[in-house]
């Protein structure tokens, strides 16, 4: 018996023959109509696809994709912001899923606008209708310029306050919108100041009282026609707390500074409570939490609170993100 090997046999039993790819990129390749309509779509396939239980899913979308974006302030000046967008839809059962990119495709179309958050229920009604969901939500976070003028030396300088538009539409086609703004200020401990003039007096000592780089995040849901700038978010919290940290400082300022946080002590409760009594008695913030956090300087830990309105339905103090507020 022969123990050689029957080429010819080898190659018949291959059949039939598939070629092999041959590795490049085609830099000519032109995509027609029809070769389009023959690429596969495995996000609408049939639900007999679907990998799991088949239920809803409350969102599903894309979360940090970034471009450019003017927004409009108070005096109608235009600044462009470098924005990260966040932007999901919901799924109905027996759907396998969306098409991610027609999401960004969407917003796109209004990357030239001039942004308000008025302007995000454009969007998410033209989200809805794209990719036949019942409901959508659209969030950008940005960081805003505002001048800031310094307390005594006249100086100017730039301030950068984090914020966000938000928006949500529901089935129902309801929009509600939200802004969130981040301020920054110094908290002078009373006690500590307290302590330290006790020990002046009794035993002519010198002390320093301390104080700590402190944030407040307010997130406000806007009435229904209302519209919030957000050098008013910055004035209402400016007024509450007075003691925002100063962009442009001279020896005349950084004593002023002192003497303005000697004026406005405070602990983090009534931090939280001056907000509340600003935001509260403004009819064009239909609700709000505020979420304040002190980086103590005496203890190794920080100080920390969650206040809100209290309407139905609305915020229910449950922040915990405070990891997401140091500064």
């Amino acid at each position: 018996m022969s123990n050689s090997i029957d080429k010819k046999s080898v190659v018949s039993s291959a059949s039939p023959y598939v070629r092999r790819p041959v590795p490049g990129y085609e830099e000519n390749f032109q995509v027609s109509g029809d070769y389009k309509s023959s690429l596969p779509d495995v996000q609408n396939a049939d639900k007999n696809s679907i990998l799991g239980a088949n239920v809803p899913i409350m969102q599903v979308g894309m979360h940090n994709f970034k471009l450019p974006l003017r927004i409009i302030g108070k005096t109608c000046d235009v600044r462009e912001v470098s924005a990260s967008v966040t932007s999901t839809v919901s799924l109905a059962a027996d759907s396998k899923g969306i098409n991610m990119s027609r999401i960004i495709r969407v917003f796109y179309d209004f990357a030239d606008r001039v942004f308000t958050p008025d302007t995000l229920e454009e969007i998410l009604v033209e989200m809805k209708k794209s990719l036949k969901t019942s409901r959508a939500r659209l969030r950008m976070d940005f960081e805003y310029p505002m001048l800031q003028q310094s307390l005594r030396s006249g100086h100017k300088a730039w301030n950068y306050y984090k914020c966000a538009y938000e928006g949500l539409i529901d089935d129902l086609d309801i929009f509600r919108k939200f802004v969130h703004f981040d301020f920054i200020y110094s908290s002078a401990c009373p006690c500590s100041a307290e302590l330290s003039e006790h020990a002046r007096n009794t035993r002519n000592v010198y002390c320093i009282p301390h104080s700590q780089r402190s944030k407040a995040r307010v997130s406000a849901e806007i009435a229904g026609g209302a519209h919030v700038p957000l050098e008013d978010f910055h004035g209402l919290c400016l007024s509450a707390l007075k003691t925002e940290t100063q962009a442009m400082v001279r020896r005349e300022d950084e004593q002023a500074f002192a003497e303005l946080n000697g004026a406005n002590m405070k602990f983090i409760e009534d931090a939280s409570r001056l907000l509340y009594e600003k935001f509260d008695a403004d009819p064009r913030i239909k609700d709000f939490e505020i979420a304040c956090m002190h980086l103590e300087s005496l203890h190794s830990y920080d100080a920390v609170s969650v206040i809100c309105k209290g309407r139905p339905g609305g915020f229910t103090g449950s922040f915990s993100n405070f990891q997401d507020m140091l500064c």
